[in-house]
């Protein structure tokens, strides 16, 4: 008897699944540019800028800092992916670094979530970029943050093909609009 529940206990073991696969984001794009200067987009400042943001600390070592700064006339905290950092790198191969949700989601926002990239030639004109992003929470803001970055990076990769093809993007109007937005009176409940 023992030796038969044994092995339906076993059994059942090995059929049930032990957990539900991670929740992630996966996003894939080809740039029209070669392994280098698509690696230097993601690992400089100016690289940053022309895509991605209107300014950026960027810090390529292990526990250098990723910070990406959406509205750089913000208030420290509050710029975008502020006191992010590289968790690692390799050369031309991968990056990961931290993450966190936008600062209209608090609750989510003060946990952090991974992004890891990953770069691939294709030839010598085109890179292939993989973008991983894990470390997910469940329910409330984390599903909010999740939909909100399942958007996002696949607009971030858009623009890092976009700039690629056409040159480095203009931050003008972006920074007319976050100045206007600030300098308006708060409102009043």
């Amino acid at each position: 008897m023992r030796i038969a529940l044994l092995s339906l206990v076993v059994l059942l073991a090995w059929w049930i699944p032990a957990g539900a696969a991670e929740r992630a984001i996966d996003k894939e794009i080809v740039v029209p540019a070669p392994l280098d200067k698509v690696w230097e987009s993601w690992t400089t400042r100016e690289g940053i800028r022309g895509f991605f943001a209107p300014d950026a600390v960027v810090e390529p070592r292990v526990g250098g800092a990723f910070h990406i700064h959406i509205d750089p006339l913000a208030k420290p905290g509050a710029r975008g992916a502020d006191d992010m950092r590289f968790m690692a790198l390799q050369p031309m191969k991968m990056l990961s670094f931290d993450w966190n949700a936008p600062p209209h989601l608090p609750e989510a926002r003060a946990q952090r979530t991974f992004v890891v990239l990953r770069f691939e030639p294709v030839d010598d004109r085109n890179t292939r970029v993989r973008l991983h992003h894990s470390g997910w929470g469940d329910g409330g803001q984390w599903d909010q943050a999740y939909t909100y970055f399942d958007r996002a990076w696949g607009n971030v990769l858009a623009n890092l093909k976009k700039r690629h093809e056409s040159g480095p993007r203009d931050w003008t109007d972006w920074l007319e609009q976050l100045r206007k937005m600030h300098a308006a009176p708060a409102p009043t409940q």
